[in-house]
């Protein structure tokens, strides 16, 4: 016998999305205040252990950790799969939180081996989330192409864990017989375009035009986007590891799978929907998925560019601009703009629940003009002087971008605490 979804099982009232969502402005902003303190740390390479340290926790803490709190929140909202959180589901969490951390402190020492021990835990935690929405999803009305993004963006995860594990291994046992530089690459290829990547453009085919509002995307074509994103990945990963002259071509793909997605939603957009008149007239959580999408085409750009041949002295100037572009730029922007505009609606139902009654303000009237502009001028500033900085090897420049977006991390932290009281009707 089937078994019929509850509205209770659709009410994203648990404490865990805030636990994801607090861990991951908690890690941003050590990783930014890090490098406030000591901006020369980069220095003329970002293949060092420090610096892959705080890599980890921009890919890790923030992205990774956002991405599974707000499942819980969009699962059931946006694609209509249950997420109950049960006593596995925190320790799932714990798993994470402790996984991320010993993994960013066993980087910044050097040891390798514990590294391969924080990920197990981690790898758990993001298949577990992944093995609950894989139950709903066969039940979801969602379009198939959207659900096919986030079942391939559990499966990359995994398999970049798994390469990542099999890389921490080999540093101090080399049984990999390949070249160490080539295999982190390709990593953090699966992990930022496979993973992050794909999970963002799934999730934005729904969240984006709830968010507007705007007609929501509909038919096969919205699964394009994920079989070029797919291709082009797992093409990448393969050039990278074995040194083949494929990259170029990979590079094609996953633009390719961009501008799928870039048509689809046009599409979609073109098709507005009456706005809520409770929501502030300037929306700047949406400005900021704006910027975030300017910042995919720079990081594209860039990605082609080194795919086909950059000149031998500017190729480490153009890495630096493409890692901040792709990771910070692009998801890690993207993710603060979709929680400017998603922790409103958690807020409601978090109010539902600990009231137990409709709240007095509908969600609609909880953002803040104020805080969203603060945040967005912040990462707006901030970003551009990170890539000046970090490519230039100039550390007045690097240290001040931190500092700006450390500013706008620290104030989203804020925001969301003040959705949260307005909610309850506390302010």
């Amino acid at each position: 016998m089937s078994h019929e979804t509850t509205p209770h099982e659709l009410s994203p009232a648990s404490a865990l999305p805030l636990a994801y969502y607090l861990f991951a402005h908690a890690g941003l902003l050590l990783g930014l205040i890090a490098l406030m303190v000591e901006p020369t740390l980069p220095g003329a390479s970002f293949y060092h252990p420090r610096m892959v340290a705080l890599v980890h926790v921009v890919t890790l803490a923030w992205m990774s950790g956002s991405i599974l709190g707000s499942f819980y929140i969009v699962g059931p909202l946006a694609l209509r799969v249950p997420m109950a959180v049960g006593f596995i589901d925190w320790v799932a969490f714990g798993g994470f939180a402790m996984g991320t951390s010993v993994m960013v402190a066993a980087f910044w020492t050097g040891w390798y081996d514990r590294v391969a021990w924080g990920a197990a835990p981690v790898t758990a935690a993001i298949g577990w989330v992944g093995a609950c929405a894989l139950r709903g999803l066969p039940r979801s009305p969602a379009p198939r192409g959207v659900t096919l993004h986030v079942v391939l963006a559990f499966f990359n995860m995994v398999l970049a864990a798994g390469l990542g594990i099999a890389l921490a291994l080999d540093r101090s046992r080399d049984f990999l017989g390949l070249s160490p530089l080539s295999v982190t690459f390709a990593h953090a290829h699966l992990a930022a375009i496979g993973w992050g990547t794909m999970m963002v453009v799934g999730l934005s085919y729904r969240l984006i035009p709830m968010i507007l509002p705007a007609a929501m995307p509909t038919g096969w074509r919205l699964g394009i986007s994920a079989v070029l994103l797919q291709a082009g990945t797992l093409l990448l990963a393969f050039a990278l590891v074995f040194d083949t002259r494929w990259t170029a071509a990979s590079a094609l793909l996953v633009t390719g799978g961009f501008a799928s997605f870039a048509m689809r939603m046009r599409a979609s957009v073109r098709r507005r929907m009456p706005r809520p008149p409770a929501l502030p007239v300037r929306d700047w959580s949406s400005w900021q998925a704006h910027a975030a999408l300017l910042w995919m085409l720079v990081a594209l750009a860039v990605g082609l560019v080194l795919s086909v041949g950059a000149p031998p002295d500017r190729r480490l100037q153009l890495m630096w601009i493409y890692g901040v572009a792709g990771l910070l730029g692009f998801l890690g922007q993207m993710v603060a703009g979709i929680q400017g505009r998603l922790v409103p609606f958690y807020a409601w139902y978090r109010a539902f629940a600990a009231l137990g009654r409709p709240p007095d303000r509908a969600a609609n009237e909880l953002p803040s003009a104020g805080f969203a502009r603060a945040i967005f001028l912040a990462w707006t500033a901030g970003l551009p002087l990170l890539c000046l900085g970090l490519a230039g090897e100039l550390p007045a420049f690097t240290a001040l971008g931190a500092a700006a977006t450390a500013a706008g991390v620290l104030t989203g932290a804020a925001y969301l605490a003040c959705m949260l009281r307005k909610a309850k009707g506390s302010s």
